[in-house]
């Protein structure tokens, strides 16, 4: 039926019907499904305070707030809904194993090792893999996720584990969700002589959410002051119950720098697999997985550390990852031996990729270059949509002058490049919960995986914005054109730096908040009266000190008879001084108030900046 909407504007309403739309759709997307007039719908929006192009991306709370008073329901399609039917709509299955039972073969299981900061992480991995990751760190943190097979004997059987490498402070809490996505297991290292910490129930968090069964590696036991009795009475209150004392998890003491108890340890990680999990896949169907890390190599171009789910990999077949494609050109296992297929559960690097893909982004292999390409397009635009839908900022016709002339919305913009796409998303999920104030925000205008070009410099000129390389340095006539430019690009080898120096950023953005500080009071003794300066109060310093020039108020029977005045005068005696201390007598003139008497009070203070929690 056909119904005025608001400002007379003829349009199609609704009856309550559901309409679906994509993350960052336009308002040509809304019409388009209710068969209105693009142009009829920015109207609409103006009359609702917006100004809205017909084709630019809106955020999700536009799209709904439009809806409503069109009277539709909007429903905005998720990620994973988003990307199940673009796959569909190339009659492709993603997530399931093809054929029935009989198709299925055991996998490794795959290890996702979580904790707190310094608790050992590392050093286990370390221990496991039994190659020094620690020494080639800066700052001692894991910047990459890589992904590697071990294998151990258990019960006389050779079995093997795969162990997903994430570093484990909360500023990668972001990759973590991402890693415990495709894992089977988590380890929760905990140290016996610190106990559990704030980061050690994050990571607990995460397991759970992910629902993967966790197995409790309690680290340090060699050294003073170790407590694995503690630990396991702390974690019994976060529901991890020892075998020992009636539960079903798994604790195993252990020294990852003394190298003891490391194959118990693996082995109640396949037992736990055995006993609670059905860790089965085809492998022989088109491969399926996931990225774990990704990276642009100088010499090979867009590598990507890939997780095998199900199906095998082989060299020559035509992927998709994310919005990445192209043909395996070569693989390379966690010892960086070339290897012609990748089975379920096996962690390769691949070569061949068109663009760098995002930790978590699904894997597929698809039957032709062009399936894979279409695929990939419509990932990136649906992405980009989505990203410009995040970057608009909604003010009101009514206040959007006077915002921008008050300067009520401040922003810092930032342009972020790393050496992986998991590293560079960790550290903008890092930046963009940043809380530091309502006044100000943060915008991330562009992020990627490679050197600082010359176009991110040209990005940075037009939007005032702060150039971060995580890793990476500026590439060419880049470092050149900023330093000509006066762009300020910041090199970070450590993701805290970067995180403490953008928040100290932020907080010089806001406006400075005061507080009054009183400095000192003044009981007036005696008046002097003097035909050149007007009335001179005799006074005693009753507390603190009286400067010269400062503020001051005039208190009379404990109330104020007078603000915002100012000592002008200060006198000892008969010489001028600038301050005068508690317990001491002197002379105050208030410059042209003289409104004074005996037993009043001079109270005096100053306004200082409050510094930002």
């Amino acid at each position: 039926m056909q119904a005025p909407s608001v400002g007379g504007v003829m349009l199609p309403r609704g009856g309550g019907e559901v309409i679906r739309l994509s993350r960052g759709a336009s308002l040509t997307d809304f019409a388009e499904k209710i068969g209105a007039n693009p142009a009829s719908l920015v109207a609409v929006m103006m009359n609702l305070g917006e100004m809205v192009t017909a084709t630019q991306s809106v955020s999700d709370d536009t799209l709904t707030m439009l809806g409503e008073e069109m009277n539709y329901t909007v429903q905005i399609v998720s990620p994973e809904e988003e990307d199940r039917e673009l796959l569909e709509s190339f009659d492709i299955e993603f997530g399931e194993d093809e054929g029935g039972e009989e198709a299925l073969v055991s996998r490794p299981p795959v290890v996702t090792v979580m904790g707190h900061v310094d608790h050992g992480k590392t050093r286990l991995l370390d221990a496991i893999r039994k190659t020094n990751v620690v020494a080639g760190e800066a700052g001692g943190i894991t910047q990459h996720i890589g992904a590697y097979q071990v294998g151990t004997e258990v019960n006389g059987e050779e079995r093997r584990i795969t162990f997903i490498d994430t570093p484990g402070h909360e500023a990668f809490t972001a990759m973590r969700a991402r890693g415990a996505k495709s894992t089977d297991i988590a380890i929760l290292v905990v140290a016996a002589n610190d106990g559990v910490m704030p980061q050690t129930i994050e990571a607990l968090n995460h397991a759970k959410a992910a629902g993967v069964p966790i197995v409790v590696a309690v680290n340090k036991i060699d050294v003073e002051g170790a407590d694995p009795t503690k630990v396991r009475g702390q974690l019994t209150e976060f529901g991890l119950v020892a075998e020992e004392y009636g539960g079903d998890t798994m604790f195993v003491d252990i020294s990852a720098k003394q190298g003891l108890h490391i194959d118990s340890l693996l082995e109640a990680v396949v037992l736990t697999a055995d006993a609670s999990l059905d860790l089965r896949a085809n492998p022989n169907q088109d491969a399926q997985g996931i990225a774990i890390e990704s990276h642009l190599d100088r010499g090979r171009g867009a590598v990507s550390t890939v997780l095998v789910q199900r199906g095998t990999l082989r060299i020559g077949d035509t992927v998709v990852v994310g919005d990445a494609y192209g043909r395996v050109r070569a693989m390379l296992d966690d010892k960086g031996n070339n290897v012609e297929e990748a089975t379920p559960s096996t962690p390769v690097l691949v070569l061949g990729l068109t663009n760098v893909p995002g930790a978590g982004d699904n894997l597929l292999v698809v039957d032709e270059d062009r399936t894979a390409r279409q695929i990939a397009e419509k990932r990136a635009a649906r992405e980009r949509n989505a990203a410009f839908a995040k970057r608009v900022r909604r003010v009101s016709l009514e206040d959007l002058d006077k915002v921008l002339k008050a300067g009520l919305v401040q922003e810092l913009n930032l342009i972020i490049k790393g050496d992986a796409s998991g590293a560079v998303e960790a550290l903008e999920a890092s930046l963009l919960q940043l809380d530091v104030g309502e006044e100000v925000d943060i915008r991330v205008l562009h992020r990627g995986v490679g050197a600082v070009t010359e176009s991110d410099i040209d990005l940075a000129m037009g939007s005032d914005a702060i150039v971060i390389g995580y890793n990476v340095r500026a590439a060419g006539r880049a470092a050149q054109m900023a330093e000509r430019e006066g762009v300020d690009v910041r090199y970070y080898s450590v993701i805290y730096q970067a995180i403490e120096e953008i928040e100290a950023a932020l907080k010089g953005l806001l406006k400075p908040e005061y507080e009054e500080v009183e400095l000192g009071t003044a009981e007036i003794r005696e008046v002097f009266r003097s035909s050149k300066l007007g009335n001179i109060a005799g006074v005693l310093i009753r507390s603190g000190e009286v400067k010269r020039n400062t503020k001051a108020r005039l208190v009379r029977d404990g109330k104020v008879i007078a603000e915002d005045l100012t000592i002008h005068g200060l006198r000892r005696f008969k010489d001028d001084v600038t301050e005068i201390r508690e317990g001491f007598e002197g002379g105050i003139n208030l410059g042209n108030f003289n409104d004074i008497k005996i037993d009043d009070v001079i109270a005096t203070y100053e306004m200082r900046e409050k510094p930002r929690g």
